[in-house]
């Protein structure tokens, strides 16, 4: 018989199995070197004072680490109202295939319903086939309608120290 499956909020204390979780969605993803985040920036960006995400993680009855989705307040202006964002959905290999990643997803859906959120939107990095046929075959489509623009490191930095007005 399997075990259950628990979804639970993270703690403090689950940093380094989220960081750790993390660093293998970049490697399988051959994106490793781009993945510069420590324990520490997990820590005090998701824990401290004012968290700038939830984490939301699976485990067997046994405690054993089944996967996690990491996520975030967003606002539409058009809709005018509250969403979801979802920066990061794992599900470890030993797991796969137990609906984990669907389970981890109606509970994000829940809690942010429960927080006034109307919508959920997420990205999917465009040589991820697989995950894209995931979202897809539970209802969670592209949107054809916006495209991500994002400027980053140093060009942030200069464009940030730029004063335009």
């Amino acid at each position: 018989m399997q075990d259950e499956i628990r979804i639970r909020p993270a703690a403090v204390d689950d940093a380094e199995t989220i960081h750790a979780a993390l660093r293998v969605m970049a490697e399988d993803m051959k994106a490793g070197p781009k993945f510069v985040s420590t324990v520490e920036d997990i820590r005090h960006y998701g824990f401290g004072a004012v968290p700038a995400f939830e984490v939301l993680i699976a485990e067997t009855d046994g405690a054993a680490f089944a996967g996690l989705c990491l996520t975030f307040p967003s606002f539409s202006t058009w809709m005018g109202t509250p969403g979801i964002y979802v920066q990061d959905l794992f599900v470890a290999d030993a797991f796969r295939g137990r609906r984990i990643g669907e389970r981890l997803l109606h509970a994000v859906a829940r809690r942010g319903r429960e927080k006034g959120a109307r919508y959920m939107r997420l990205s999917v990095d465009v040589e991820n086939p697989r995950a894209q046929a995931f979202y897809d075959r539970i209802g969670i489509r592209h949107s054809r309608d916006e495209l991500i623009h994002m400027i980053k490191g140093a060009d942030f930095d200069a464009f940030a120290g730029e004063d335009k007005t």
